[in-house]
């Protein structure tokens, strides 16, 4: 999945800095509408990772059911919290 894409396609932009909150909120709540229908399990990490970004991403335990995916998604989150602290 391509990242920019995916924010163009539910932002219309890959820039998130030059939207206001309400388009914000509008493309948040596509995306979840998107994780909670979509099937193919690239693409619906692939949508995780863009909630988790945006903070508003489901626990991975409760995300997803696959074991394999649940632990990437634990390790992912894990990464980006430990970049952000680092700086």
């Amino acid at each position: 999945m391509d990242l920019d894409a995916l924010l163009r396609h539910y932002f219309g932009t890959d820039d998130l800095d030059r939207l206001t909150d309400d388009q914000i909120e509008n493309g948040r709540q596509q995306v979840e509408l998107a994780f909670a229908t979509e099937r193919e399990a690239g693409r619906r990490f692939a949508l995780w990772v863009v909630l988790h970004a945006l903070g508003a991403a489901p626990a991975p335990e409760t995300a997803f059911k696959d074991q394999d995916e649940r632990a990437a998604a634990i390790e992912y989150a894990r990464a980006i919290d430990r970049a952000e602290r680092l700086g």
